[in-house]
């Protein structure tokens, strides 16, 4: 009789994305919020997506969803994150505990919150995040508690956006809490808290993007940026800035830009 494989940590699913990150590599990251069924994981590999995020804050996304997706996503190659509404250890150790490989969390302000997020995503001892046992990290298989804690610490992507003009001016002491891995600039929330709601080429606009850039260059931080699809000349200049977490659009977005542009190729042959 044939002796059954020890399960090892290494039995946990990896993070395409953190270890792209690691490399020196960029992450493109796409946006769901319409989609509610596995595939649209699949459909993002397959698209060349290096990771998804599925968006709690802006659709009405559910947790049952949100935990199948990102189970499935991660046995596609694809990194599963998810922005949650808010701060809450409540909803974060929840999205974790349900298949989530990483978090990016919305309008950090300050090094504090940024500490409260990362104690809420780490066990002990670096955080206070509750131990649930056997579940999507590790393929509901039993391994040992203190490995696994410690390597979901390790694998565990934290991504703090900045959207407004307090946590841009509070970049550089967010970008020093260990444990956040990338600074994410929210453009239109930023643009709109700055009182110049659209203007993505406004030059206090950028001064903010230079300032999150040389906080996560000082401490060894990724910056990542969100908000700019569609804008090739300016995603290419935040590349210059150094940013390497891209989030490039969402489902929405594709799905009806695609869809307009048929529709307009089809009105033209038709005659309107």
């Amino acid at each position: 009789m044939e002796e059954e494989a020890a399960i090892t940590t290494q039995d946990i699913a990896a993070n395409p994305a953190q270890r792209r990150l690691a490399d020196g590599g960029v992450v493109l990251c796409m946006g769901i919020r319409q989609g509610r069924t596995v595939d649209i994981a699949q459909m993002a590999a397959a698209c060349g997506f290096d990771s998804l995020y599925l968006d709690m804050e802006h659709s009405p996304l559910g947790l049952e969803a949100v935990s199948a997706i990102c189970t499935a996503a991660t046995g596609f190659g694809i990194t599963p994150l998810v922005r949650p509404p808010g701060h809450g250890a409540d909803w974060i150790g929840r999205i974790l505990d349900g298949g989530a490989q990483g978090l990016i969390v919305p309008h950090v302000n300050s090094a504090a919150e940024a500490e409260g997020i990362m104690r809420a995503a780490r066990f002990p001892p670096l955080g206070r995040r509750s131990v649930m046992g056997a579940g999507p990290a590790t393929g509901y298989r039993a391994m040992p508690l203190g490995e696994v804690n410690a390597q979901l610490n390790a694998s565990t992507l934290l991504v703090c956006m900045i959207e407004t003009p307090e946590g841009v001016a509070n970049a550089d002491a967010i970008a020093a809490v260990p444990g956040v891995d990338v600074l994410l600039i929210g453009s239109n929330d930023l643009c709109t808290e700055m009182g110049i709601p659209g203007e993505l080429r406004h030059p206090r606009l950028r001064e903010a993007y230079e300032t999150v850039a040389a906080a996560c260059a000082r401490h060894g931080k990724v910056l990542g940026v969100g908000g700019i699809r569609g804008d090739a000349e300016l995603q290419r200049d935040l590349l210059g800035l150094g940013a390497r977490f891209l989030i490039a659009g969402n489902d929405v977005g594709y799905l009806m830009a695609a869809a307009r542009a048929d529709v307009t190729t089809l009105r033209k042959l038709v005659g309107g």
